[in-house]
């Protein structure tokens, strides 16, 4: 039997009525104040909150959709210390979550749509060509790299210059350091 430590519930003495206390028995035992149908409606909304949050993480192989991938990068992946695109590896180092309003300005999404997305910090020499001998930022090299998940897909917009960008859309409409967007699918 594994080691482990499960959840037992209780109502004796100094223990509430259907309280779980830790036990180490490799089992999960249920008073009969905890409903079978309470039970499972918990487990399912765990499971959903779950697959929520895997669905919206960058994390993994991603496929290209937008004629842009498709012509500069083809698919990608994202791990937490790498991106490697067309089979090339580039350090990555996530720096911050993107907030809603920059995930709007960015890349046009729905505040509500309930996504998530991250801004990392990497290096790809300008000299670096892709597909059809493509670069990321044409002579610039690519410094920053900020994604958005909503279900299935992903967008990425690439960033050049020493300075972390301002993602507004203000900002965007007049900066020179925004590279391209790119979208993806699972």
């Amino acid at each position: 039997m594994p080691l482990g430590i499960e959840g037992r519930v209780e109502s004796g003495q100094g223990a509430m009525p259907g309280s779980v206390v830790a036990e180490a028995h490799g089992r999960m035992s249920c008073s009969k104040d905890m409903s079978k149908g309470n039970f499972t409606g918990a487990v399912a909304a765990l499971m959903m909150m779950c697959a929520l949050s895997c669905a919206a993480q960058d994390k993994g192989y991603w496929r290209a959709i937008s004629s842009s991938a498709n012509d500069i990068t083809g698919d990608i992946a994202v791990s937490d210390t790498r991106l490697t695109i067309n089979f090339s590896p580039f350090t990555l180092a996530q720096i911050r979550k993107l907030t809603p309003a920059e995930a709007s300005a960015a890349f046009g999404a729905d505040i509500n749509e309930g996504g998530s997305g991250n801004l990392y910090r990497l290096t790809v020499p300008a000299a670096k060509r892709f597909l059809h001998k493509n670069t990321l930022c044409g002579s610039e090299d690519t410094q920053w790299m900020a994604t958005y998940v909503t279900g299935r897909t992903m967008q990425v917009a690439f960033f050049s210059g020493d300075n972390m960008p301002v993602i507004t859309p203000e900002a965007l409409a007049n900066s020179t350091d925004v590279c391209g967007t790119f979208g993806y699918s699972r």
